[in-house]
């Protein structure tokens, strides 16, 4: 087959583009093959636009990331930055022609110390792995996304995950320290800390948290400890409405209560985990609650949280018997994105989050949405802290049924601004959100934000085409 003159300067372009990145990384570190390449092209929301990357990366040292990096610079060829990719909005989608810059061979907890309370990590850890191995020295990483035995840090890093502790440890950006960052002209940076104060400066830290990968490449990160807590016990509780899970959530709350894990799951959410694992949860109610505490005697809060859910309408309250027990309650509510995505196919996971008070009043939303558009919308949430996840379950193959699906989507986060919450707890912007973010933070705020990675990126290299 004869190439056309633009296809020509194409493979010329991504041969010179080989070349020079071969120049300074290993050849088992540069992939070319297109059916390989091709499968970096996104993340786990794989209905979002992503292009055909030139080339994949996967860097083993900090200097390999600045000749990357310096190569695409000078050759002004886009990057994108990629952990696992189990994110959900398409923020390590690839663009056509980019390099994909993989971390995942970044592996390395560089320290952990027990005085200080720190670990020192490169951004390829799997959070998983972090928080057994600060295990082994009486410590605790309390960030705990449901894809900790996949994702990874840097990841957590790009995205300000959260987790299922978040409602009394909080999220990412309370743990990082400080961070080694490789700017878009290859330059490395550091930011923050490694002490448990520090007030120098604007805080570079918090700005690279959260900010998706398109300000630099995060490769090393300082992180906060805490000692280990006790083995946490849960307690289950069951409603006959949303409603009533989530006046006890507000109960709960302001009552004073410290829960190590407030969850909730809805009765589609809870049949979509009974089909995929025959766990054996109880498909009669409409919502589950699951309330945990991991104090070194647990049972008195346990017995006034229990307390608390029957005087909101609990139709039944059961404390789990053991850690074991309380594991398989836990390993349900992390399974709840994996099964409601076997429900059809597919699903868009919306990433809502409300003032606590407004829960009841969203779920309820998402119900009305659900049957206006006819599809199955499943609900679970950090109830704790108001962040939900509606996860609408749709057949991409049926054009109307995704059009439905879409407007369900962009319905929901209407209704979640409507409420005084914001379009994302966690899970990031990506492409998936990019109107959204306009609308949330308005002119201005954009105007700010696009300023911010102008400095950090002039050239516009860095994971083009995200947040906005």
């Amino acid at each position: 087959m004869i190439m056309s003159r633009t296809e020509a300067a194409s493979e010329q372009a991504r041969g010179d583009l080989t070349e020079r990145l071969l120049a300074g990384l290993p050849t088992e570190a540069v992939l070319t093959d297109p059916d390989v390449t091709g499968s970096y092209a996104n993340d786990m929301a794989s209905f979002c636009p992503a292009g055909a990357p030139a080339v994949v990366v996967l860097p083993r040292t900090v200097e390999e990331v600045q000749h990357v990096m310096r190569t695409a610079t000078e050759l002004r060829v886009p990057v994108v930055p990629q952990g696992a990719r189990t994110g959900l909005s398409g923020g390590a989608n690839a663009s056509d022609g980019c390099i994909v810059l993989s971390l995942t061979r970044m592996d390395r907890i560089l320290e952990i110390n027990p005085v200080d309370r720190i670990a020192v990590v490169e951004p390829g850890v799997i959070n998983a792995a972090l928080s057994r191995a600060v295990g082994e020295h009486g410590l605790y990483y309390p960030p705990d996304p449901s894809s900790w035995e996949m994702c990874t840090i840097g990841g957590n890093i790009g995205t300000a995950s959260g987790g299922l502790c978040c409602v009394k440890y909080g999220v990412t950006a309370e743990y990082v320290l400080g961070l080694d960052v490789v700017l878009a002209d290859g330059r490395l940076m550091t930011t923050g800390r490694r002490t448990a104060k520090g007030v120098a400066g604007y805080d570079m830290t918090r700005l690279f948290v959260g900010s998706e990968g398109s300000l630099g490449i995060v490769v090393r990160a300082v992180l906060a400890l805490k000692p280990q807590p006790p083995r946490q016990l849960v307690l289950a509780a069951e409603f006959a409405s949303a409603a009533a899970a989530c006046d006890a959530v507000c109960r709960i709350m302001e009552g004073g209560h410290v829960p190590s894990l407030l969850e909730l799951m809805d009765r589609t959410t809870v049949k979509a985990v009974n089909d995929m694992a025959h766990m054996g949860l109880p498909e009669t109610t409409e919502a589950l609650l699951m309330a945990a505490f991991d104090t070194p005697d647990p049972a008195p809060d346990l017995a006034a949280v229990g307390a608390l859910c029957e005087a909101a309408g609990a139709t039944q309250v059961v404390p789990a018997d053991d850690v074991a027990e309380s594991e398989l309650l836990l390993q349900a509510r992390r399974l709840s994105l994996t099964a409601l995505e076997a429900v059809r196919g597919v699903t868009m996971i919306d990433d809502v989050c409300v003032p606590r008070s407004r829960l009841g009043d969203l779920i309820e939303g998402v119900e009305r949405i659900a049957d206006k558009h006819q599809l199955t919308i499943g609900v679970v949430a950090h109830a704790g802290d108001g962040n939900t996840h509606p996860t609408v379950c749709f057949d991409a193959t049926d054009p109307d049924e995704s059009r439905r699906a879409r407007e369900s989507f962009d319905e929901i986060m209407a209704l979640g601004l409507e409420l005084g919450g914001t379009i994302t707890g966690e899970h990031g912007v990506g492409v998936l959100k990019k109107e959204w973010l306009a609308r949330e933070i308005g002119p201005v705020g954009i105007e700010m934000q696009r300023g911010i990675k102008q400095v950090f990126d002039p050239l516009g290299l860095l994971n083009p085409g995200k947040l906005f």
